[in-house]
């Protein structure tokens, strides 16, 4: 199986993983009795060895965390609920209290990885064929849980590739309750996931066509009032909250910059990752410019497709991906409506690519089978590498195959701009295949990526290498689309 095609060129550009980039997050030991028995000690501790203690920790610690002073005083509040009746405690023994509940999280420990590109929102001053860019990488850290990070860099009129400046902090921002669920698509959702019941009527007679997480709890109280006893209401109340919680807004403090932002798993969802983000341009109908991303929730037990929204990097949403479609990995949305439909990619059977369509950008119950595997090197299985890009003779669909011995090769496809269902051209041979270079990491093997941009009829593709670090390749796209095999 001899790759004899057009091959990507790669630069010398490396991403690579920094463990010294680590976030705060709240600690908790097992067992809610250690809580008051950590209290206890510092309780006894004198004025004099508080003040000493806790001036160790920030001399240690405050260079390496924005105000970490308030995050100590904020876990602090995060356990005093437990504690027995209210206690006259001072500001420094609340924030040494907080101390004891806080650890770091290396986000980057493990890998960097399987990234997707797409142009900056803020092109201002870029002009002779420059053009800023924005990369999304998943993070791999301890116990294999995944974020999502970014970078921030230049292309130059020539191509060349240039990354800013990474800051020393970290700066993840806290889940917000979005400000308004629409009743119709949570109660679909609901019957979706198996977690209606005949009591959600009555929760949601009191919830008018648009409502907020506290809302919902209110509903849920005044109906439990009456039937909280029951185990089937404990269930249905669990799995509403458990569905609002899936949804949830980010805002970033607008002193940041890009590099700084992180978006680490905070639902039940996705408590052991969230795993490659496909982010796309996405222009609607009446020119207005929004960010989306699909990208893998995994809790463990099993992955689901979840969907993220901004405008600008700073405000992100994030909603759950609804239908009977929305299954498995590997959606990837076009970046514009085609017929007045939305439209997506999808591995969603695990083997083959499909294509999806919807009027709803949240609800996917469409899809027809496009392509399978028939090469070699696709054998096991194929799928997307992001968002289809637009050019004049198709949508260029870039692909992953799996071949012997897993390993993860990249190809392409080209899809009728106005049928994408119809694939009109393919790669005989993949384009990006795993050197001696590229084949050792955590997952050996693996050439992958989320999502290329084209820039002056250049192919950038940023890509993960044996899920480990990224890496960066180009081809020309009229060189690409001249080696198609038309249909």
């Amino acid at each position: 199986m001899g790759h004899r095609g057009l091959t990507a060129a790669r630069t010398a550009v490396r991403l690579v993983a920094d463990p010294k980039r680590v976030i705060i997050r709240l600690f908790l030991p097992c067992g809610d009795w250690r809580v008051g028995a950590i209290v206890d000690r510092v309780m006894a501790l004198s004025e004099v060895e508080v003040s000493s203690i806790l001036g160790r920790v920030l001399d240690s610690y405050s260079s390496r965390h924005k105000d970490i002073s308030s995050v100590f005083e904020r876990h602090y509040q995060a356990i005093a609920g437990q504690l027995d009746g209210p206690r006259p405690i001072s500001k420094q023994r609340r924030q040494l209290i907080g101390t004891y509940f806080t650890s770091e999280y290396s986000l980057e420990s493990v890998a960097l990885f399987n990234p997707s590109v797409v142009l900056h929102p803020d092109q201002r001053g870029m002009s002779n064929g420059k053009a800023r860019f924005i990369i999304s990488l998943r993070a791999c850290g301890e116990g294999h849980i995944s974020s999502i990070e970014f970078r921030s860099g230049m292309i130059d009129s020539s191509n060349g590739i240039t990354f800013d400046p990474v800051p020393p902090f970290v700066a993840p921002e806290g889940p917000h309750d979005l400000h308004v669920y629409d009743k119709n698509r949570f109660f679909l959702k609901l019957n979706e996931m198996g977690g209606y019941k005949p009591l959600a009527n009555r929760i949601l007679r009191y919830l008018g066509d648009k409502f907020t997480f506290a809302e919902l709890q209110s509903a849920i109280d005044r109906v439990r009032r009456r039937h909280g006893g029951a185990d089937s209401f404990q269930e249905l109340a669990e799995n509403m909250l458990w569905l609002a919680r899936s949804s949830y807004r980010l805002e970033f403090p607008i002193d940041s910059v890009i590099s700084e932002r992180v978006i680490f798993p905070v639902t039940e969802n996705e408590s052991r990752g969230i795993e490659d983000a496909r982010f796309v341009r996405f222009t609607h109908d009446d020119g207005c410019v929004v960010y989306y991303a699909t990208y893998t929730a995994y809790n463990g037990f099993r992955s689901l497709p979840q969907f993220i929204e901004t405008p600008d990097f700073l405000h992100f949403k994030v909603y759950t991906l609804n239908g009977r479609c929305a299954q498995n990995k590997g959606m990837a949305l076009f970046p514009r409506r085609i017929k007045d439909r939305f439209v997506m990619v999808s591995r969603l059977d695990g083997e083959n690519i499909y294509l999806l369509r919807s009027d709803d950008i949240h609800f996917w119950n469409e899809a027809d089978k496009t392509h399978g595997p028939v090469h070699p090197w696709e054998f096991t299985q194929i799928g997307n590498c992001g968002s289809p890009l637009e050019t004049e003779e198709g949508w260029l669909l870039l692909t992953h195959g799996v071949g012997p011995m897993r390993e993860y090769w990249m190809g392409a496809l080209l899809l009728d701009l106005e049928d994408p269902s119809r694939v009109i051209g393919h790669l005989k041979d993949p384009i990006l295949v795993p050197t001696e270079e590229d084949r050792d990491g955590y997952v050996p093997n693996v050439v992958y990526s989320c999502g290329g941009v084209i820039h002056q009829d250049e192919l950038i593709i940023p890509y993960g290498i044996s899920d480990t670090s990224t890496g960066i390749a180009t081809v020309s796209v009229s060189e690409l689309l001249s080696h198609l095999v038309r249909r």
